[in-house]
């Protein structure tokens, strides 16, 4: 930087941190290379989570925000797993994701296709759009069959 100003690490996660929620072990990776000491990077990750600048539990809420209306259980849980995050809220997570599957699949659907597919090479398309967006075999089934427009499985919650 020609001014001469440079940022602190504590700087550089905080700057991080205003965009978005991070996972310290986000904040690891990402500001690594800017340590300029053994053990620095560790002690400003502690003191901004003793302050709850970093917070595990509001990484998982923000993804699940910003996610789950467009993607299944199975592609949160590998963006959830890449955030380091502990497997005990990442199964939490996608465990509270199971119950919407279907509904959440049939919205992607609905927008992205709009009509049930006419041959086996559309449903195939089809099939395959939602499998990539993360959404479970059973839940893509049911919604590109249509075979559950108002079945039991929507009103037990």
């Amino acid at each position: 930087m020609a001014t001469g100003f440079a940022l602190s690490l504590k700087g550089r996660a905080l700057r991080l941190l205003t965009g978005r929620e991070h996972s310290r072990a986000e904040l690891e990776r990402k500001l690594a290379a800017h340590e300029e000491e053994p053990g620095q990077l560790a002690k400003v990750l502690d003191e901004l989570q003793a302050k709850d600048f970093i917070s595990e539990s509001r990484v998982v809420e923000s993804v699940l925000n910003r996610r789950a209306n467009r993607f299944g259980a199975a592609r949160i849980r590998h963006e959830l797993q890449g955030k380091g995050l502990q497997a005990e809220a990442v199964a939490a997570a996608v465990q509270s994701l199971k119950g919407s599957e279907v509904e959440r699949a049939r919205g992607v659907w609905q927008k992205k296709f709009g009509v049930p597919a006419t041959d086996a090479a559309e449903r195939g398309k089809q099939m395959r759009f939602l499998a990539a967006r993360g959404f479970g075999s059973e839940a893509i089934r049911r919604v590109v069959s249509g075979s559950d427009d108002m079945s039991e499985d929507d009103f037990s919650g």
